[in-house]
């Protein structure tokens, strides 16, 4: 917190009020925070954006704090997409004061409240990993492009239409995928408890190490009782995460394998960021397609 507050004067001296201004003339200036996000901003705004991501690959958006250089970046923007949902959760006051300078919006809103996952600490914010929900976030970022620039609305309502069949094929292909790994062994287990959206969509169980936020620290008492559920189904794979420390998953490890019963590290998933820009994974379907893969190489 007092960070933020030492933060939060940059945003008068580095932008002025929103004013009004045809951005027909020239490419929109983009800012987002996720880079799950950033790539749904660069798949609707096209040739009509410049997006700047402020999270890069690897990084824990749950502990992520933002620096002098990232006001300075949406101080320049011309509006800021975010998730919203808790998921920025140390930078929520800077993005919610944003709105005084130019707009933002916060993508999870779309979502039907109905839809949502309510947890101890409000919400859960990983509404990516059910496709299905990660949809309406493609309306938003529509929306909220056309408001900017009203004279490309055809454009973005074209490329939104385009990117939602994408996303309506990877979700029947997800589905189908799941489905090749028999029940008994359709048990995702990992660094914290990101999945639980995907478990409820594609009829997966799952289980975290950690809480919905990273925030929350395992101990012992955790890492014990994971082993143990681990060992008593005789579970053959676990999980490690792009974005969170590995030594906790091996410590489950160690503990099953104290209980007798050999558990291996199945590979590691892209949970709270996609992969590195340029590569495959990189995408939000990349991100998608390598979890998915992996999963049914390491439980069938």
């Amino acid at each position: 917190m007092k960070r933020t507050l030492l933060l939060l004067p940059l945003l008068t001296g580095c932008a002025a009020t929103v004013a009004e201004e045809d951005l027909s003339q020239r490419r929109m200036r983009v800012t987002t925070t996720v880079n799950m996000l950033t790539d749904v901003v660069r798949q609707v705004g096209g040739k009509r954006v410049t997006v700047t991501g402020l999270m890069e690959p690897g990084v824990d958006p749950h502990y992520y704090k933002a620096s002098a250089g990232d006001v300075r970046t949406l101080a320049k923007a011309d509006v800021t997409f975010y998730v919203g949902l808790h998921l920025e959760g140390k930078m929520s006051e800077i993005l919610e004061r944003m709105d005084r300078f130019h707009p933002t919006f916060a993508v999870g809103e779309a979502i039907p409240t109905n839809r949502l996952h309510r947890v101890a600490s409000g919400v859960d914010p990983h509404v990516w990993f059910d496709v299905s929900l990660w949809k309406y976030t493609v309306g938003a970022v529509r929306a909220g492009l056309t408001k900017m620039d009203p004279a490309s609305a055809s454009y973005y309502a074209n490329n939104a239409r385009r990117y939602l069949a994408e996303l309506s094929r990877l979700d029947t292909w997800v589905e189908s995928e799941l489905g090749r790994i028999p029940k008994a062994r359709r048990v995702l287990i990992s660094a914290h408890d990101a999945f639980g959206y995907f478990g409820e969509r594609y009829d997966v169980e799952v289980r975290g190490l950690q809480g919905i936020s990273t925030v929350a620290e395992a101990g012992t008492h955790d890492v014990r009782g994971l082993a143990a559920f681990i060992a008593e189904r005789e579970i053959g794979a676990i999980f490690v995460e792009s974005s969170v420390p590995r030594r906790n998953v091996e410590a489950v490890r160690q503990a099953v394998l104290a209980r007798g019963h050999d558990v291996e590290i199945g590979g590691e998933l892209f949970t709270d960021s996609a992969g590195a820009e340029g590569t495959p994974e990189g995408t939000y379907v990349g991100m998608i397609r390598h979890n998915v893969e992996l999963l049914v190489k390491a439980l069938r």
